[in-house]
């Protein structure tokens, strides 16, 4: 069955603190085989003008697929997960992620349309600090295989 357009807009509630650490850091840096020494070491990091290590550009990723579910999760949507392709995923940033940082993810249901008997939907996820400071915008567009595919 479809999905309703009329969800869009719907907002779901802040996702629980997430503690960026210095190793998940490093962790992620390493599984892209990105050695940037500004995601590995402090001093480097700093001289580079950063209080801290940073995160690479898509580590948010790792808490917006989290925080995600809720969306997903849905029974009023009905998404059948074991039919969902991930289409689309874009980041726009205001400051980089860093180590220390306590982060919290709000979801957003922004578009939903159909093409092909499928169903697509763009998820907006914006991530701040517990203190309420804008860290990224990530875009993502999950698409929902209809039951011909």
């Amino acid at each position: 069955m479809p999905i309703d357009p009329s969800f869009e807009g719907r907002t779901y509630p802040p996702s629980e603190p997430y503690e960026v650490g210095l190793e998940k850091i490093r962790e992620f840096a390493d599984a892209l085989g990105d050695d940037n020494p500004a995601y590995r070491d402090r001093e480097a990091a700093r001289a580079m003008g950063h209080p801290d290590v940073i995160a690479p550009p898509t580590f948010p990723f790792v808490l917006t697929f989290r925080a995600s579910r809720a969306l997903i999760e849905d029974p009023e949507l009905g998404i059948d997960y074991s039919r969902v392709v991930h289409g689309e995923q874009r980041f726009a940033h205001t400051r980089p992620v860093r180590a220390g940082d306590s982060l919290t993810v709000t979801v957003t249901l922004e578009k939903v349309r159909s093409a092909g008997g499928h169903d697509m939907l763009t998820s907006r996820s914006d991530v701040t600090t517990v203190a309420g400071e804008h860290v990224v915008t990530a875009w993502s567009t999950l698409v929902v295989r209809g039951d011909d595919s």
